[in-house]
């Protein structure tokens, strides 16, 4: 089974903080606002001759199953499927060609628009339900096709859409919502010339980075692995991080880490102090609230084992800023954290260098290089409470 979908696990959990923000004193309700569905629109600038085939897949909000929507918005509910796996219906839409658009309906979801170049991808339904691919896998049915997704939810509260490269870095996209003034908010527009920056960057960084660019037999690039599926496929080494975590570990021995975990709260903080193999946090009246053992490479990067962040208002917020200062590098940037100056991130020679190659691309700077890349703003997320459409922009390569 492929790893969970952290980069949409992110999403929920900020969208969860965020519909607690929304529904407070002076919300205004969006209820009556936002329709089953709205159009979405995917405009075809790549420059590149091959067909493209969409898929939006996902848990519809209504009911809580799983299953696809056609190019409609009709929702279809996935079959019971089988161990060992049993192909799925084909979801696919055929997408624009070159230079062109094609508009569909997207309902109430909180799932992925999915879209492959030149064929469709290989989907299949177990007992548990779908079957992502997982093209860390060599054996993965789609580990030569060239695709991307976007993740999105549709509620009664807005539209919130991201580009994401959570699980990986692959054809450029850039996404979109109209507001009712008829502006349109962007984000995760590549640079020109970024996308083969951040390859090229890959390659030209030592330690084994260059090994999570996958390629085509024939040589064609595809994709680059997030570092967390890298130490799982064994394309980075298993201690990457080690000298960092360890450098943190040492401070945190004799200094406290002071972690004020939402900017809307500045007097919730917590305080961490390390023991041994494990950093114990307690609160304001010296409570020990939640502990945390001494993460691994896979733990930082992936942000969770070691690194585990429930949704809920103690663990979950405060594993998220040392998520993202372990990734930034900025655990190590005095003691009061989460540090959401964009000018201290990625500045150690141990850190997520694959993130900070794609930040480093980005028109606005933002991207979902990790999973809580949202801890300071700093995600590639637009939203809108009364969304009249969304667009995905597949954009040129070069």
């Amino acid at each position: 089974m492929p790893a969970p979908w952290r980069g949409l696990a992110s999403l929920t959990a900020a969208l969860a903080l965020a519909l607690g923000l929304t529904t407070g004193p002076g919300a205004t309700p969006a209820e009556a606002a936002v329709p089953a569905t709205i159009p979405l629109t995917i405009k075809n600038d790549s420059g590149r001759a091959d067909q493209i085939y969409i898929y939006n897949l996902g848990t519809q909000l209504s009911t809580g199953r799983q299953g696809w929507a056609d190019a409609n918005g009709t929702f279809h509910p996935w079959p019971a499927g089988g161990n060992p796996p049993t192909p799925a219906p084909d979801a696919s839409i055929v997408g624009p060609r070159n230079g062109q658009s094609v508009t569909i309906r997207m309902p109430k979801f909180s799932g992925r628009v999915y879209f492959s170049y030149g064929q469709k991808l290989v989907f299949k339904v177990t007992t548990g339900g779908l079957v992502q691919p997982a093209v860390q896998n060599p054996s993965d049915p789609n580990r030569n096709i060239l695709f991307n997704w976007t993740e999105y939810t549709l509620n009664d509260a807005g539209l919130w859409i991201n580009s994401t490269q959570v699980d990986m870095f692959s054809a450029p996209y850039a996404v979109g919502v109209k507001t009712p003034s008829g502006s349109v908010k962007n984000t995760g527009r590549l640079k020109a010339g970024g996308y083969n920056a951040v390859l090229n960057g890959l390659r030209n960084q030592p330690g084994g980075w260059s090994n999570l660019i996958q390629t085509r037999p024939d040589g064609t690039v595809v994709r680059a692995l997030s570092p967390g599926h890298g130490v799982g496929a064994g394309a980075l080494p298993t201690g990457i991080m080690n000298d960092y975590i360890n450098r943190v570990w040492s401070r945190y021995s004799s200094s406290v880490l002071t972690v004020t975990p939402f900017a809307h709260e500045p007097n919730t903080k917590y305080y961490g102090r390390v023991s041994g193999n494990v950093m114990n946090f307690t609160n304001g009246a010296g409570a020990v609230v939640t502990s945390f053992q001494k993460p691994d490479s896979d733990s930082v990067f992936g942000c969770y084992k070691h690194l585990d962040a429930p949704n809920d208002h103690v663990r979950g917020p405060i594993s998220r800023t040392l998520c993202a200062g372990f990734n930034r590098s900025t655990l190590l940037n005095g003691t009061n954290h989460p540090d959401n100056n964009a000018a201290n991130f990625y500045r150690d020679s141990v850190t997520n260098h694959y993130s900070r190659l794609i930040h480093a691309q980005m028109v606005d700077g933002k991207a979902y290089g990790f999973a809580f890349d949202d801890v300071g703003a700093h995600e590639s997320l637009v939203h809108d409470g009364n969304p009249q459409e969304a667009f995905i922009t597949l954009d040129r390569f070069s």
